[in-house]
């Protein structure tokens, strides 16, 4: 077997890694930082206590990511939620969560009926459209944006505002006006539509950093892999005719058979030698692919405000509330820890943090008035500028296969052609294509992609296969 350089330490390098550690192929993964998992990681306060940049979480349609995490032993890192609880903006919940006795596409009807934030004709309205965005075809999809979709079908401006953007912009990491509606339709027809279970939420219970950093990092150490952590790569050399050698900061050179280049997308075009850049067209208009930022608020305060798991606010500057029980402050307090994300967060630049944790604050207290009189015992805001790539119609024309026209040179990220968003089970797949191109290069013909979750027949007629 080839000696196998992945240059890249998140997701998508870690699936790579496991992938071709299966099928007897070991490979080194060179990462600049000195912990592994990407932007699916977690920062250290100065006292060492493990923080999450952003709460990362899945579905259970997150087939790949999910099989990866049971294959590292770390399932029980993940709690599955049966239930998503929306508060609107006069703090009344609504439940969606399957019916007991409605199948696909079916399951989440009731429960969607009794949302009394919006109106009877709202609701009929997007569960129309809701069906016909399934039923589009590839053609009368590409080029074309949800939200410009969405007024085409008349839908309302509260109806966007409350359902369409709270579940997409979440999804997507990007507003209704800029996100694919190719991308929309992933989301809609595969996280609520295709399965019974699919919309539920798979949360982590312990920070990014025990699931891939330690839980991945020991599992893929236990087959051979090599993690070269705090390695920077500077040049990967070669010609049309392969990828040659790893040339790092420090000026060494490393030869290699195959290389799966695993970097984020701004950064993958750089990384190749001029010879190979040439070789592989299409990177270096991928590099200029806006990006999309996500922000965090991390609260500790002194008590808890809900029993809920997690909450998803409407028409307010806070979007989902993640608690994750007592954890103690960077200080040595314990507090009650909240985390709130503000996902396509571009309007939050330039504006001072202490008034955007005052809004977020009155956001808590407008939602759970029985506990307005928190305090909050410590609070940190942490913005990930590029989170995701901006996944514009444009975006979808750009993203290139795992395979290049260079025998041995493979791309791993989940900006790569894998029919999902900028997800955690977007890099995951993209890692296992990879490997999988590698793979049959060696002549070794493989599937290596866990299948998505069945489709009954009546989701096959309604919705498609």
């Amino acid at each position: 077997m080839p000696r196998v350089a992945i240059v890249g330490g998140g997701l998508a390098g870690l699936a790579a890694a496991a992938a071709l550690a299966k099928h007897g192929c070991l490979a080194n993964i060179w990462e600049s930082r000195r912990s592994l998992g990407g932007r699916a990681g977690s920062f250290r306060e100065a006292d060492g206590v493990p923080i999450d940049h952003c709460q990362h979480v899945g579905m259970a349609c997150c087939t790949n990511l999910l099989d990866l995490c049971r294959q590292a032993d770390a399932s029980s890192l993940f709690r599955r939620d049966a239930a998503i609880t929306f508060f609107d903006s006069a703090g009344r919940p609504a439940l969606l969560q399957a019916s007991r006795w409605l199948p696909a596409p079916f399951h989440l009807a009731p429960s969607f009926l009794r949302m009394r934030f919006l109106s009877w004709s709202q609701r009929l309205s997007i569960a129309r459209n809701l069906f016909a965005l399934a039923r589009l075809r590839p053609e009368q999809l590409a080029g074309r944006t949800i939200g410009a979709w969405l007024t085409e079908r008349g839908e309302s401006p509260a109806a966007r505002d409350r359902f369409w953007s709270i579940v997409l912009v979440s999804a997507l990491g990007e507003t209704l006006e800029n996100a694919s509606l190719a991308a929309a339709q992933k989301v809609m027809v595969d996280g609520f539509l295709a399965h019974r279970e699919a919309y539920q939420i798979e949360c982590p219970v312990a920070p990014l950093a025990e699931l891939y950093d330690v839980r991945l990092g020991e599992y893929l150490q236990q087959r051979g892999v090599l993690l070269q952590l705090g390695q920077t790569v500077e040049r990967i050399e070669g010609d049309a005719a392969g990828a040659t050698s790893l040339l790092f900061r420090d000026g060494r050179q490393l030869p290699v058979d195959a290389v799966i280049l695993a970097a984020p997308w701004r950064r993958a075009s750089g990384l190749l030698a001029p010879a190979l850049l040439a070789a592989a067209p299409g990177l270096e208009a991928m590099a200029k692919v806006g990006a999309s930022p996500i922000s965090a608020v991390h609260l500790w305060l002194d008590r808890r405000l809900t029993t809920l798991p997690h909450a998803v606010l409407l028409e307010r500057l806070s979007q989902w509330v993640f608690l994750a029980g007592s954890r103690p402050t960077p200080g040595g307090e314990t507090g009650e820890y909240h985390q709130v994300v503000i996902s396509a967060s571009r309007d939050l630049r330039g504006r001072d943090k202490q008034q955007i944790l005052e809004e977020v604050l009155q956001d808590l207290r407008a939602t759970w008035p029985a506990k307005a009189s928190f305090t909050v015992k410590h609070w940190r805001i942490v913005t990930q500028p590029e989170a995701v790539f901006s996944l514009t119609p444009e975006c979808e024309t750009l993203r290139p296969p795992q395979a290049t026209s260079v025998p041995n040179l493979y791309l791993a990220g989940d900006w790569t052609q894998t029919g999902w968003p900028s997800t955690m089970e977007g890099a995951v797949r993209s890692g296992r294509l990879a490997a999988e191109a590698l793979l049959a290069w060696q002549g070794v013909k493989v599937s290596l992609l866990t299948p998505d979750l069945p489709r009954n027949g009546l989701v096959r007629w309604l919705v498609g296969p």
